[in-house]
Formats: structure tokens, C-alpha cells, sequence
């Protein structure tokens, strides 16, 4: 208990590993649970059905597990579940689940989230991502692992964005962002592909060249999705190595709803 300031608001019934610091004026609610070496800051609200795995790092003024901005939520236990090893900066909002979904928001591991960040209802991001500040995403949306959102990207509810993507800043998706590509503008437009980002996470030149020709056949080709599909699994046939790029991408775009397509 000596790691938790005398001015905080625990419950006796919220589980806390002994590791774990609390901030001055933080409260946190009796549904609450705290993995070891994670550390919340100054004024924060933790409430709901909240689970925080290890060596997460939580900054002050943060309110995790409120219950979801929708009208149709009745109060049902639905949940906030948080990895491993995240840096949640300030003034962020990440709600519960609810019912009618998956009835839990998700957020995975190793991701760096800036301030001012929404979690809605029943949005499920994977890990490694960016975060920059003021990005939005409303209920129901799907991130990928090695997603870089830019500053004020806003993203409609039930949108999907696929590995390794990238947005600019003040971004507006309306559609899905099909993984790997960078796309900019309001509504959003495809630019390239996240070459430097691939680069970096040491992808080999041989797959960069297989992420190129996918976005030849997406986008510059004047291809019908349907077509491009099928090109694009050709080219997993003749180039093994890029195998596994080749069926995520597939993955992604067979799952993509045809009302709402993506981001062109």
C-alpha cells in the first residue's frame, strides 16, 4: 500500500498487484484490476470492468472504463480489457463494451497512445501502434498490429485498418484502410504504401516489391476489387516469401463490407 497515495480513491474490492503505483486523487472502482509493475499518474478515473495487464504506463487526467456514449448500453457488465507494456499519455477517454457487440474494447500491447485519444465502444486495436494526439475512432472499429494513426485522424464506426497502414494528420476515414497503405485527406485517399515504415520493422526487399505490386493492382491498374484480388493472389503463388503479406491483405479485403469498400 506504500506505493499508493494517500489522497487516492481505491476500493477495497479492485484488485491491485502490490507493484502497482497509484497517483495522488486517482480513483478506481471495485471492478477494477491491475497487473504488476503498471503505474497510473495524478487524477485519474478507473471505473467499469477494467482489466490492466503488466508495465503499462497510465498519465495523469486519463478516464479508462466509462460506460459507452450509446444510448442503447443498460448497464450490462461489459468490459475495458488493456495489455502489456503501454504508454497511455494524457486526457485519454476508453470506454467499456456493450452488449449488442463483441461487449468489450480492446487495446493490445506495446502501443504508444498520445494525448486526447477515443476508445469507443467495442473498438478492438492490436499492438505496436501510434497513436498521435487527438485521433478518434468511434464505436466498433477494428486496428490491425503496426498501425500509425497522424494527429486528429478521425475514424467512422465499424471502419477497419489493416496492418502496418498509416494516416495523416486530420485524416477522415469513412471506408476501410486496406493494410499497408498510407492515405491522407478528407474523406481519406490512398497515396502509397508504408515503404519506410516496412523498412524499418525489416521487411526484405523481395516483399516490399510484393507490397508494391499489390498497390499497382489496387490502385493503379483501373482494376475491379474482385480483379485485383485475383491478382494479388497470384503474385502470394509466385513469390512465396511473401506468402503471409499476400494472404493478410486478402484476409482484410474478403471481410470488407461492400457498402462501405475501402479507402480509394
Amino acid at each position: 500500500m506504500t506505493l499508493i497515495h494517500p489522497s487516492a480513491l481505491v476500493d477495497p474490492k479492485a484488485e491491485l498487484d502490490s507493484s502497482v503505483r497509484v497517483g495522488p486523487y486517482t480513483t478506481i472502482g471495485p471492478h477494477v484490476r491491475i497487473a504488476r509493475g503498471t503505474s497510473i499518474a495524478a487524477h485519474c478515473v478507473l471505473e467499469g470492468h477494467t482489466t490492466i495487464g503488466e508495465d503499462n504506463q497510465i498519465f495523469q487526467f486519463n478516464s479508462l472504463g466509462a460506460v459507452p456514449q450509446d444510448k442503447k448500453y443498460a448497464g450490462e457488465p461489459t468490459q475495458l480489457v488493456i495489455g502489456q507494456r503501454n504508454v497511455i499519455r494524457e486526457f485519454c477517454t476508453f470506454n467499456i463494451g456493450t452488449a449488442l457487440d463483441k461487449g468489450v474494447t480492446r487495446l493490445g500491447d506495446d502501443n504508444w497512445i498520445m494525448a486526447y485519444v477515443h476508445l469507443a465502444h467495442d473498438c478492438q486495436v492490436g499492438s505496436h501502434t501510434i497513436f498521435a494526439n487527438n485521433t478518434q475512432l468511434a464505436g466498433h472499429v477494428e486496428v490491425q498490429d503496426w498501425v500509425i494513426l497522424g494527429g486528429f485522424t478521425v475514424v467512422h464506426q465499424f471502419c477497419r485498418i489493416g496492418a502496418h497502414s498509416f494516416t495523416s494528420m486530420n485524416a477522415l476515414l469513412f471506408a476501410d484502410l486496406p493494410p499497408f497503405v498510407m492515405c491522407q485527406g478528407q474523406p481519406a485517399k490512398a497515396r502509397s504504401m508504408n515503404f519506410e515504415g516496412l523498412k524499418r520493422r525489416g521487411f526484405s526487399p523481395a516483399r516490399i516489391k510484393v507490397v508494391k505490386d499489390m498497390h499497382k493492382a489496387l490502385y493503379r491498374d483501373d482494376l475491379t476489387l474482385q480483379s485485383a484480388m485475383e491478382r494479388i493472389a497470384q503474385l502470394g503463388v509466385d513469390h512465396p516469401e511473401a506468402a503471409q503479406d499476400v494472404g493478410d491483405m486478402l484476409t482484410f479485403l474478403s471481410h470488407t463490407p461492400k457498402d462501405r469498400g475501402i479507402v480509394r
